[in-house]
């Protein structure tokens, strides 16, 4: 990469051959508007640089596709081979329902259903479900022995063969290795429930009250038995859990029966002592001292005493004054009657009256009737007025006896509570314990009932028993198959992106125009089969239509075309760049050109190789002096192309090309032939690249596809910046379209047209 804060140098504007100071991101062509329409067009494809690339991606599998093809073939291989060594396992299900405990064996608040609506309680039936204590219970109801678990182990393809080949051991005795045979039985019972609980898988089924147990293995008979097995010991462990706790309940509770009894005969008979002791006697029920009782008696009597006394007082105040008797006494009276005759006589007198004078005698024996019936009525007033006087006194004198009665009880029934308060003490005590009692005695009758009838029923049931299965469970082939299809997939395609992220060569156009910022100025692909000579030698041939785009590309590189002298040089050795030179010459004199091609590698020259020639003299001897140049030029076997080889390997080929004789070379070379093109050393570790690259008119970048990397390349440009050389731009060189990964294979475009027409077509 160029620097863009280097000085010019001295002459570079009237040159006009070299490329100006670039902007950042501007690719590395001649100038220009052509430099500018590819900077527009860089900038445009290279607006979103946060997207996915998906093509890029894809160019990465097809170019490690053989890679990512061989890792999933190993490892779909690798899990054939597998499952068909694993042993077959058998998986046999039955399916459990689990209600809600719905059987209180204690009717007490927070105690019965408790563990039922717990929400952790289809949890924990999980859990005992696996449990070691039932995984016990099973591998001793089957009997599982130490020949059980050897057939159950004995599967895999290796141990089946050792036990076809090792004999079974024969016992000595039957009674030998008593003193160990508990330790063995333990051994064996701890390695058959390890079996149990290691095959068996709890399944609950969504949003239901059902569970399904799973069973695996090797063998299918054994794995249907375990699991009823399980089914089976799982509800008895749920009955006797159950049994247990009314038993235990039931256990307790006579004991505390038995203490409460103790208790309230304790109490009662330290209440009957102290009552006769202080001699205080209470009712049967209604736990009252004789003399509380009675006192309440009097105080009702009293105040019905009171109230007849007020209503007779009340009726005498009436009567004593003169006013009217009271109705009800005289409803209970003669007086009535006697009103009644009264009026009768008085009625007839009157009648009587109007016919006779009150002198008549028929008239005076009713006057004389009407006045004894008078007073009889103010005699009967009398009696009545007497009568409410005697029934005011004695109500009176009824209610003053009652008061005093009242006063001498009252003293009595006072003294009774004082000596009472610790027999109220003692009572309730008793009244308590023959509570408590009283409830552990119906306690004691519900757990009778529930042992007798709730335990009978249980909230677990098998809905399917486990049938023997027909066929294996595991390994399943189209399964693993698949699994290590996709996991291959997975590794192959991880593995490529992983030694794609590692490769940090530049492998396309794309990856040159992205990393050094140059322009591609052709691509050269890949010669597989053909040589280099038979490729050239066949004028239809796509190597040497590249190299005749390339010729085409630097003819408009510059604003005045091709450079007159020409350096083709590269970041490392061996990525074609004498190659890329002599063609690129043979190329430029087939358009009639008079051309000269320089070997200017004067530590590891190549270019005599591939022409085929070799000479004593050439150019460490023009410019060391011992030749002239005449005699370091030779002819070809292309009359327009000259040649002009490396000569002999001076020790110091910088201080050569820093001469003034190379300048002076060039320039009578620039002025005899139409083209200049010097092959030139590798641009990193040496100094000579730099020099050459600076007295050239233009230098041509050679990059190897996949060979040479970024940060090679990238420290050449910095070393050709420095030396202000003119950067062409690059060529690709062994090119492989398919093995790079891009779709467009550029050897079928520049084998375009070579096949033979058909006539007529």
């Amino acid at each position: 990469m160029q620097d863009d804060n280097l000085p010019s140098r001295p002459g570079d504007d009237e040159r006009g051959d070299h490329l100006p100071v670039q902007r950042p991101g501007q690719l590395a062509v001649g100038g220009g508007q052509r430099a500018m329409a590819l900077d527009v067009f860089e900038d445009k494809r290279g607006g979103d640089e946060d997207e996915i690339d998906l093509l890029a991606y894809w160019r990465i599998l097809v170019k490690r596709k053989w890679l990512v093809l061989g890792v999933l073939g190993t490892v779909v291989a690798l899990a054939l081979i597998a499952t068909l060594m694993m042993p077959p396992v058998y998986r046999a299900t039955a399916t459990l329902q689990i209600d809600r405990e719905s059987v209180q064996i204690l009717q007490d608040e927070g105690l019965g259903n408790a563990e039922a609506a717990a929400p952790d309680f289809l949890t924990t039936q999980y859990e005992l479900l696996k449990s070691r204590a039932l995984a016990e219970r099973v591998a001793n109801e089957l009997a599982i022995d130490a020949a059980t678990v050897e057939r159950l182990g004995s599967t895999t393809w290796w141990q089946r063969a050792t036990g076809a080949l090792r004999p079974e051991p024969v016992n000595a005795a039957d009674d030998a290795g008593d003193a160990e045979s508990e330790a063995d039985a333990m051994a064996d019972l701890r390695q058959a429930v390890g079996i149990v609980r290691s095959g068996l898988t709890v399944e609950p089924v969504r949003n239901s009250r059902l569970v399904r147990i799973h069973f695996d293995s090797t063998l299918p008979a054994f794995s249907a038995r375990v699991v009823n097995a399980v089914a089976d010991g799982f509800i008895a462990h749920a009955i006797e859990r159950k049994f247990d706790a009314s038993s235990y309940a039931s256990k307790y509770i006579e004991e505390q029966l038995a203490l409460a009894k103790g208790r309230l005969e304790e109490s009662e008979r330290a209440l009957v002592a102290f009552a006769t002791k202080e001699n205080i006697v209470t009712s049967g029920e209604g736990s009252q001292s004789l003399e509380s009782q009675n006192l309440g008696a009097l105080n009702a009597s009293l105040a019905a005493a009171q109230d007849e006394r007020i209503r007779a007082q009340a009726a005498w105040s009436q009567v004593s004054g003169g006013g009217q008797l009271p109705a009800g006494a005289i409803s209970n009276s003669i007086l009535n009657s006697l009103q009644q005759q009264r009026a009768t006589l008085n009625a007839e007198y009157q009648q009587q009256l109007k016919t006779y004078k009150p002198e008549y005698p028929s008239m005076l024996a009713l006057k004389g009737q009407i006045d004894e019936v008078d007073r009889q009525i103010a005699q009967e007033r009398n009696a009545v007025r007497a009568s409410i006087k005697a029934e005011y006194d004695a109500a009176q004198a009824r209610e003053n006896m009652l008061v005093a009665q009242i006063d001498a009880l009252r003293g009595r029934t006072l003294d009774v509570d004082n000596r009472s308060i610790d027999y109220n003490i003692l009572r309730r005590e008793v009244d308590t314990n023959r509570q408590l009692y009283d409830s552990l005695l119906q306690r004691y009758k519900e757990v009778g009932v529930a042992a007798g009838a709730g335990v009978g029923t249980n909230n677990i049931s098998i809905v399917d028993r486990a049938m023997i299965p027909s066929g294996r469970f595991k390994p399943n082939l189209p399964l693993n198959l698949a699994i290590g299809l996709m996991l291959g997939l997975m590794l192959g395609v991880l593995l490529a992106f992983v030694l794609e992220f590692l490769d940090d060569t530049l492998k396309g156009p794309e990856d040159i125009e992205q990393h050094l910022r140059m322009a591609v100025l052709g691509i050269i692909p890949h010669l597989k089969k053909q040589s280099v000579a038979d490729a050239m030698g066949d004028p239809r041939s796509a190597f040497a239509e590249a190299y005749r785009s390339v010729r085409t590309a630097l003819q408009f590189s510059t604003d005045n075309g091709v450079p007159k002298v020409l350096l083709v040089t590269s970041a490392s050795a061996s990525e074609g760049k004498s190659t890329t030179a002599t063609t690129l010459a043979r190329n430029f004199a087939q358009l009639g050109k008079r051309v000269l091609l320089i070997e200017a590698d004067l530590r590891n020259p190549s270019l005599h190789r591939v022409l085929g020639v070799r000479s004593d003299t050439g150019l460490s001897s023009l410019l060391a002096g011992a030749a002239s140049a005449s005699q370091v030029i030779m002819d070809t076997d292309d009359e327009r192309l000259k040649v002009m080889l490396a000569g002999p390997l001076p020790p110091n080929p910088a201080e050569l090309l820093s001469g003034s004789r190379l300048l002076s070379m060039l320039t009578v070379a620039a002025e005899k032939y139409d083209q200049v093109i010097i092959d030139g050393p590798p641009v990193l570790g040496i100094a000579d690249a730099p020099i050459l690259s600076n007295v050239a008119g233009g230098t041509l970048m050679v990059v190897q596809a996949g060979g040479t990397r970024i940060k090679t390349a990238q420290a050449a440009l910095k070393r050709l910046a420095a030396a202000r050389a003119h950067v062409l731009g690059a060529i690709l060189t062994h090119y492989d379209a398919k093995v790079a990964g891009y779709g467009y294979d550029y050897s079928s475009y520049y084998s375009y047209g070579t096949q033979p027409r058909l006539a007529g077509k």
